[in-house]
């Protein structure tokens, strides 16, 4: 039993000093692969290009009024109804008119008997038998007439309201019947022809705003919808507010929208889109880069392949790419992918890639 044992242990070290061997071996292995990883560096590039801002946005009727009664009474027919599209001069309310129409009637009696003691007046006057201010006085009674007449036809039109302009009626605060003050609110009317699009820029853009617009450009907005979708027409913006407000350092711009399909209404909300031209801006693709403390920065590599840890100052964002303004510079060279398998002064080994094939491939390379 004893010559067994002795005979079996030659194979067991022998199989132990094959085990450590080949583990030595796939190791040594294992370390050289990681020393042959590449990790692809890439430089900034200088170009001009258009960064699109974007501003939330109240979406307003050019005209928005809202329709009150101008004289008390009972409402007696309604002839649109909510949602309807009118035309100017389009009836749309009759308050209870016999009151006014009694009125009327009235001061065009008045003015009937002012105008006979007139008439009469004169034929006395002509033949010297009253002097020339009992005619005058007569005169003056029969325009006092004429001007209650005058006023009692305007009280008669307030009782039938009509549209001021072309219109889509809002929903109705009254009823058939209701029993009106005066001033009550019956309904809005909105003309959307064309939409009034409000929204607020910081002052820094709004100084580039009209540095640029001095020169023709900036002045084209576009409009996108609360669904996502881009508004089919372009807007202009037409008019910009007097003063910041002094508590959010913004000034309200207004864009005004054609709206020939109706399909903006007043009290909606977006997004407006307006491009501005950057020249020679410093480009940078968005993934070569990570945030630490809501700040950002990129892996600059050193001549000797050494790994630094760099921040930057992001001035816009692009689809895919960010502008930088300080920083780094075209000349120096910027980690691409791998940046968690790396660690700050690390050094690697890497393949440059040509900023303009990065650019045109960032989908290709993305991780």
């Amino acid at each position: 039993m004893k010559k067994i044992e002795f005979m079996y242990r030659p194979f067991v070290m022998i199989g132990l000093i094959a085990s450590i061997a080949l583990t030595s071996c796939h190791s040594e292995k294992h370390h050289h692969h990681e020393e042959e990883t590449e990790f692809l560096v890439t430089s900034p590039v200088r170009m001009d290009t258009v960064v699109t801002k974007d501003y939330v946005c109240q979406i307003r009727s050019s005209q928005h009024i809202e329709l009150r009664a101008l004289e008390s009474g009972y409402l007696e027919e309604i002839f649109v109804d909510e949602g309807q599209y009118v035309r100017k001069g389009q009836k749309m309310f009759q308050i209870m008119p016999r009151l006014y129409q009694a009125e009327l009637q009235k001061a065009q009696a008045e003015v009937d008997f002012a105008q006979i003691e007139y008439n009469n007046t004169k034929v006395l006057t002509d033949s010297n038998i009253v002097s020339a201010n009992e005619l005058a006085l007569a005169k003056a009674n029969l325009d006092k007439a004429k001007a209650e007449m005058m006023l009692a036809e305007v009280h008669l039109g307030f009782a039938e309201i009509k549209a001021p302009f072309d219109g889509i009626m809002d929903r109705f605060h009254v009823r058939l019947g209701s029993l009106l003050e005066e001033g009550e609110l019956l309904t809005e009317l909105s003309d959307n022809s064309e939409m009034w699009v409000y929204f607020n820029v910081p002052e820094a853009e709004y100084l580039d705003y009209m540095k640029k617009s001095k020169a023709g450009n900036g002045t084209k907005v576009r409009l996108r919808m609360a669904n996502g979708e881009e508004f089919n027409y372009s807007g202009t913006i037409s008019a910009i507010e007097a003063d910041f407000d002094s508590k959010t350092g913004n000034i309200a711009f207004r864009a005004t929208f054609p709206n020939k399909e109706r399909l903006l209404r007043h009290g909606e909300t977006g997004n407006i889109l307006m491009d501005s031209e950057l020249k020679d801006a410093l480009l940078i693709p968005q993934k070569a880069t990570f945030e630490v403390l809501d700040q950002r920065y990129v892996f600059v590599i050193d001549n000797e392949g050494v790994v630094r840890m760099t921040r930057i100052e992001v001035a816009a964002e692009l689809e895919h790419l960010f502008v930088i303004s300080d920083g780094i510079s075209e000349n120096d060279h910027i980690l691409l992918e791998g940046l968690r398998k790396v660690k700050n002064e690390q050094e690697i080994k890497t393949k440059f890639l040509k900023p303009d094939s990065v650019l045109t491939h960032l989908e290709l390379y993305a991780e």
